[in-house]
């Protein structure tokens, strides 16, 4: 087809083209980059940085990666708190076995000793009784004598120790003290008219009640 039989459309629209591209190509080429690079982009799009080897991975999937991420990031972070809060368990562990050790070996140590000052305390009395029993079979009058001053010398020995006397005859009945064996007829209530063993006790600790014969009024 000849120019002169074109379409006047096709001829208009080609010139049109023809003094576009005229017009560009007398522009420098930065104030083309300029004119590309203003096209309407959406401002989300824009901001949005796909990272490299997910190149159809949209924005909202990229986030839950992200998030994916850090919590990986505070797991890991746990696991090491976790292996140091189990480090120091076990060094707690092992602290306090050597407390309990060192503790049950001094516990042991202080009743060996105590063992042995009561021993100690007591070897005077053996001493008085057997010298008592050696007088008694020469002379048996003699005896009660020496054994009242051995009980005499264990009684002081004990309160040495600490240990205080309860539940002699007169005393009040305490039944906190006494364990009353027997009642009687007596002129006064709650007293002790006769004791079978005496009781000790060690301030407010009873050691062992004394056994005794409460009267009361007929």
């Amino acid at each position: 087809m000849s120019d002169d039989t074109r379409n006047p459309k096709e001829t208009e629209v080609s010139a049109t083209a023809n003094i576009k591209f005229g017009q560009h190509k007398d522009k420098p080429e930065d104030v083309l980059d300029v004119e590309m690079n203003n096209v309407d982009v959406d401002a989300d799009d824009a901001d949005f940085q796909m990272p490299e080897g997910f190149p159809d991975m949209d924005e909202n999937m990229f986030g839950q990666v992200q998030e994916m991420m850090a919590k990986l990031e505070r797991y890991d972070e746990l696991e090491k708190e976790n292996a140091d809060l189990r480090g120091k368990l076990g060094r707690l562990a092992a602290d306090f076995e050597g407390y309990r050790n060192r503790t049950g070996q001094e516990a042991a140590e202080a009743q060996s000793k105590g063992v042995s000052k009561a021993a100690e305390a007591l070897m005077p009395v053996y001493d008085d009784m057997e010298r008592a029993v050696s007088v008694g079979v020469d002379d048996p009058a003699k005896l009660i004598p020496g054994m009242q001053a051995v009980q005499n010398k264990i009684l002081t020995i004990f309160a040495g120790l600490g240990l205080e006397v309860t539940g002699r005859e007169g005393e009040t009945f305490d039944p906190q003290w006494h364990e009353a064996i027997q009642v009687v007829e007596g002129d006064e209530d709650e007293k002790i008219v006769q004791t079978y063993q005496l009781g000790f006790k060690m301030g407010d600790r009873l050691v062992r009640p004394a056994r005794v014969v409460v009267s009361r009024k007929g």
